[in-house]
């Protein structure tokens, strides 16, 4: 019974519960319904402002551009407005040039019109002068005549036996000017066979080169020479300006410079800081200038031992200063101061053969290549500075003028001038005196001479100082003084063109007539 009332009970309950829940949802649907319509709406209403926020960004972005773009287009139109007018102004001022010109033209043509029949009417009246003077001419012949009794041909002809007489004095006198002439020639031809005769005096030669070898006890020496990461070996460099070679022959190093001075510091200190033992920057620079101050005085040493052993004397401290320097100096690979002692010997044996001041010559041989000592104070060929150095340490005139002449950069004024200059042909001219081969200097002079015999009208060809000049002799009948005059030129321009040769190559072109007569 209890059992049936309470079924009833709980369904009644379960209806009550049920009812009340949906009641309840009901009312919270409906609110949470309203609360999602106001956030949506307030989400819209938020995104409408945002839409009308960028919308006003975007116009004003646009706005801006297009102002930019204006000014760039309004600047551009105005350059382009610049260039028209200032092409119109040209335009213009060239249209009132050519009018000008124009007009300078047509006044021309008239002017040459005019100058024309001017030159026409000078003409006319030229002619017609010329005719009268022919006939005052013949007039005036016919004068003579009657007033001479003689023909114009018997006056030619007394004419002609005047000059002839004329002639032959004139002859006679220009016979004895060329016997005269002659003397002097002769005395000049035995001058120059004594100093041929010098020529064939011999001396030794030194060829420098530009490396020196230093030799080290044992290879761990490069290491010590080369020192950490080669700062020993570029500091050596640098202090003597000169390159330092490290190669792998055996217990050597190479000194390379075409400078011997610097070269002969450089292996004087390497020697000393192998020698020494300490090896390091610091210690190589104070070697350096060690080994440049002593050889600076061995330099006046042995300019004076060179003065000392020539007989010479009252020679100007900075000059002696300069010939020492000619130790470390060389021309084509002969030393300068060997070479400089044998012309000032040469010298002065043609000067006491031929009667002249061996003293001086002996100085001005010594000093002619004085220049190629000076590195800066001076400028231009050797000879002139030497002149320059010679000149103002107040040499005698000279020896001045032999120094400046001996390559004809200047008139020679003394016969000594001439000998210094055969004296230094002399000294370089021997094969192996300079650094030559024997079969290179003797091809070299063979394709000289065939270069100049291969022009037409040569006769003989004769490479004569050591090929520093070649004599051409041409046939006289084939080639004038003019053409000799041009032959000279093409054959040195076809030397420039075609031969490679130290210095300059003097070119001389012979044209003579050579008549022979014998008395029985």
């Amino acid at each position: 019974m209890e059992l049936l009332l309470l079924i009833p009970m709980a369904i009644v309950l379960v209806v009550l519960f049920f009812y009340l829940g949906w009641k309840l949802n009901s009312k919270l649907g409906k609110r949470s319904l309203t609360a999602a319509e106001e956030r949506s709406k307030q989400i819209i209403s938020d995104a409408e402002k945002e839409s009308n926020n960028l919308k006003r960004e975007k116009l004003l972005e646009v706005k801006d551009e297009w102002y930019k773009k204006k000014i760039e287009f309004d600047t551009e139109v105005n350059q382009k407005r610049q260039k028209l007018n200032t092409l119109e102004k040209q335009l213009s001022t060239r249209e009132e040039n050519i009018e000008k010109k124009f007009d300078l033209v047509i006044k021309k043509e008239r002017d040459s019109k005019l100058f024309e029949k001017e030159l026409q009417n000078s003409k006319n009246l030229l002619d017609s002068k010329l005719t009268e003077i022919r006939k005052l001419e013949t007039e005036q012949n016919i004068r003579l005549e009657k007033i001479s009794g003689l023909t114009a041909d018997e006056a030619k002809k007394i004419l002609i036996e005047n000059m002839v007489n004329q002639a032959k004095v004139d002859s006679a006198q220009l016979v004895k000017e060329v016997h005269d002439q002659a003397k002097i020639d002769a005395k000049k031809e035995a001058q120059k066979i004594i100093v041929q005769a010098i020529q064939r005096s011999a001396a030794d030669h030194a060829i420098e080169t530009t490396v020196s070898v230093v030799q080290i006890q044992n290879d761990e020496m490069k290491g010590r020479i080369i020192g950490k990461e080669g700062r020993n070996i570029r500091a050596f460099e640098s202090a003597t300006g000169v390159d330092v070679i490290v190669d792998d022959t055996p217990e050597a190093v190479i000194l390379s410079s075409f400078d011997q001075f610097r070269r002969e510091i450089a292996r004087i200190a390497l020697e000393t800081l192998i020698t020494d033992g300490r090896i390091h920057p610091a210690r190589i620079e104070e070697v350096v200038n060690k080994v440049r101050e002593e050889l600076e005085e061995d330099i006046l040493h042995e300019g004076e031992n060179v003065i000392l052993q020539l007989g010479l004397h009252s020679m100007h401290k900075d000059l002696i200063r300069h010939i020492g320097k000619m130790k470390y100096r060389s021309s084509y690979g002969q030393n300068l101061l060997q070479h400089s002692i044998e012309v000032a010997y040469l010298t002065g044996n043609m000067a006491a053969e031929l009667g002249l001041d061996i003293n001086l010559a002996k100085r001005a041989g010594l000093l002619h290549d004085v220049g190629k000592t000076v590195d800066k104070e001076f400028e231009g060929p050797h000879a002139l500075v030497g002149y320059e150095l010679t000149k103002k340490y107040k040499e005698h005139p000279i020896v001045i003028n032999a120094v400046g002449s001996h390559h004809e950069d200047i008139e020679m004024e003394h016969p000594i001038a001439t000998l210094v200059q055969a004296s230094d042909a002399i000294s370089g001219a021997r094969p192996g005196a300079r650094r030559e081969p024997l079969e290179g200097y003797v091809k070299r002079l063979g394709t000289l001479e065939a270069l100049a015999t291969s022009f037409e009208g040569v006769a003989k060809t004769y490479a004569i100082q050591a090929g520093r000049e070649i004599r051409v002799v041409v046939e006289h009948d084939k080639i004038d003084d003019v053409g000799a005059d041009k032959l000279a030129r093409d054959i040195a321009q076809k030397i420039e063109s075609e031969m490679e040769y130290p210095g300059q190559i003097k070119v001389t072109v012979i044209r003579e007539v050579r008549k022979i007569g014998y008395a029985h």
